[in-house]
């Protein structure tokens, strides 16, 4: 069995809680308190857990019984216990009311195929999970769980190194920092080629995150625990004076969350230049804020399409990115990569720059939107999409590049056009361009000339005729 068919498996279980009331979300958070200790079996690593509250022990209990030694374990490991599985439990309740759904999941977890699982790797069975989830629109899990396809690119063109701190001030289930890692262990064979030193760095420190939503920290929690990262995932706000703390990154890779603040309120946040309701350009402005001011520094973010052209504090924001860093590429994603059909993103790429002056002189636009295919369920967002757009990217000159998408703007004429970045779609086949109909007036005067002609031609014709007639 496949890491894919446990995954199935896992989610079919879903259908069992459904009488329960249980949210698809609420599911993936229960599974998450049975899957962990069951992988701490698996993986040989119960010693941090009281032995009493173990997975032998959990699978002894039945009925009433189960149910109240379940709620009992779920409190004691929440409080009593220390690092990651204190995190993971703390606060955790049981929204599972019938004891014979809650022993039914843990014996259809005991009874997978553990073996296959281990060795695709539990990581890779967890995300799995968390794809699912994100997928269905019903558990509304889509606003934080990123394509990994996207993911995988921006980190790909970020290219985290070794001894680089990176972050994400929004880190969802811990997706990007997942893929950072595992971007620096391909180029360093999985850690053995670094110092004992920097190994610990990578595994301890490099990879860090915040996060909002207390359920959400916990699958974050568990997704780092299960890529062997124990980097810090903060339960806090970003926008709010705890994220003053979050800076000095080498990298930062990021989807924040969309919309406004509640009540259209400003961000707590004293240190922002410009206070705004807006979300994302609070975000915007922590993430270029949190970047090391050392010429090297940079970030790779999602943004809706309000961030590349809302005026007022909006154009103030882009005006002190662009001062600030180099923002040398901006992609112009499809629609329907994300849950919300019809969301415009981008991805905004950017280097600090080491002064907090004219750092940006030109934005190279790659517009991968307009003239391209429907993503969907059904269609999803492949690499080879990207394919094009890597290569203009990474390309030695771009300026050489022959791709109609790829479009290069100056500082001066996006100043000019009121610093709007909403610049680089191609035009659209599927839109009538009524520039190029000919004019209407014109038309029906050569329309009167051809009539002309053609009854001047008839009546020669006749003419003929009428001569051969006689």
């Amino acid at each position: 069995m496949n890491t894919q068919e446990i995954v199935g498996k896992l989610w079919n279980l879903c259908n069992v809680l459904r009488d329960d009331g249980i949210t698809y979300h609420q599911y993936v958070t229960e599974l998450t308190y049975i899957l962990f200790l069951k992988m701490a079996k698996e993986t040989e690593s119960e010693e941090q857990i009281p032995e009493q509250y173990r997975w032998d022990k959990l699978m002894e209990h039945s009925g009433i019984d189960l149910k109240k030694y379940y709620k009992e374990l779920l409190t004691y490991l929440g409080e009593n216990c220390h690092g990651r599985i204190r995190e993971i439990y703390q606060g955790a309740t049981t929204n599972i009311e019938e004891p014979k759904n809650l022993e039914k999941i843990i014996k259809t977890i005991d009874g997978l195929d553990w073996y296959s699982a281990k060795e695709e790797g539990l990581g890779n069975l967890y995300e799995g999970l968390l794809e699912k989830n994100a997928n269905e629109k019903k558990s509304g899990a889509g606003q934080y769980f990123t394509p990994r396809v996207l993911i995988d690119v921006m980190t790909r063109l970020i290219s985290p190194q070794p001894g680089e701190l990176c972050n994400d001030p929004a880190c969802g289930t811990f997706g990007f920092m997942i893929a950072a890692s595992q971007h620096v262990k391909r180029n360093t064979d999985d850690f053995y080629d670094l110092d004992a030193d920097m190994a610990k760095f990578e595994k301890y420190e490099a990879f860090t995150g915040c996060e909002l939503v207390h359920d959400t920290h916990r699958l974050a929690l568990m997704n780092a625990m299960l890529h062997d990262i124990e980097g810090k995932i903060t339960l806090g706000d970003t926008l709010s004076n705890e994220g003053k703390k979050l800076k000095d990154y080498d990298v930062v890779l990021t989807n924040p969350p969309f919309g406004t603040k509640r009540g259209g309120e400003r961000a707590s946040r004293d240190d922002l230049t410009f206070l705004t309701s807006n979300k994302q350009l609070n975000f915007l402005q922590h993430i270029y804020r949190s970047l090391k001011a050392d010429g090297k520094a940079r970030a790779a973010v999602v943004l809706p399409d309000n961030v590349l052209f809302a005026d007022g504090d909006g154009e103030k924001i882009r005006c002190d990115l662009m001062d600030k860093c180099n923002l040398h590429t901006i992609l112009r994603l499809p629609t329907g990569i994300f849950y919300a059909q019809g969301v415009k993103t981008n991805v905004l790429f950017f280097t600090r720059g080491k002064t907090d002056k004219g750092n940006t002189q030109e934005v190279w636009f790659y517009d991968l939107r307009t003239n391209m295919p429907s993503f969907g369920k059904t269609n999803p967002l492949k690499t080879d999409d990207f394919g094009d757009f890597i290569k203009a990217y990474e390309a030695e000159d771009r300026n050489k590049v022959e791709d109609e998408r790829w479009q290069r703007f100056t500082r001066e004429e996006i100043a000019a056009k009121g610093n709007s970045l909403d610049l680089g779609l191609i035009k659209d086949d599927s839109i009538i361009d009524y520039e190029d109909l000919p004019d209407p007036a014109e038309s029906a005067e050569n329309a009167a000339d051809e009539l002309e002609e053609a009854v001047d031609l008839l009546r020669a014709v006749a003419k003929e005729l009428k001569g051969l007639e006689t």
